[in-house]
């Protein structure tokens, strides 16, 4: 592979096909059953001080996003609040395993969340789920695309 793409003419032409090539892997990307098996899910349901609200979002906002992008094994962090009461947060996560939530744990971003958002936080309730149709996800992320 490496020769393949040393011998393209430009460096333009080697950005395109490395970009082709890494967006057919995401896209092809469909977790097996025994992956999916394997997942961890949790819902966390959060409180906040209500004067510290947009401030939490913004960083909250930012460590979801970083999480996805960059963790591998971080499948979703989808944060969401209820609309009567703004100041209850609600995530959904999904890991690909125990190994990629305790990874998710350590790195610079979730330690920045963590550390800065600790005195806006009211409570804190996290609950391990199960799911009850994995074979379903594979629908749910394509109809996502």
């Amino acid at each position: 592979m490496k020769h393949f793409i040393r011998n393209f003419p430009t460096m333009r032409y080697k950005i395109i096909f490395l970009f082709i090539l890494t967006s057919l892997m995401i896209l092809s990307f469909k977790p097996s059953v025994a992956q999916q098996k394997d997942m961890m899910i949790r819902i966390a349901e959060i409180e906040i001080i209500p004067e510290y609200l947009e401030e939490y979002k913004a960083i909250l906002k930012e460590e979801s996003s970083a999480s996805v992008k960059i963790e591998p094994g971080v499948i979703v962090i989808f944060p969401m609040y209820q609309k009567e009461n703004p100041n209850q947060i609600r995530l959904l996560e999904i890991y690909a395993n125990r190994e990629a939530y305790e990874a998710h744990l350590k790195t610079p971003h979730f330690q920045h969340y963590k550390s800065t958002t600790l005195k806006m936080v009211k409570s804190l309730k996290l609950i391990e789920m199960s799911a009850i149709d994995p074979e379903t996800m594979q629908e749910i992320f394509r109809k996502i695309k």
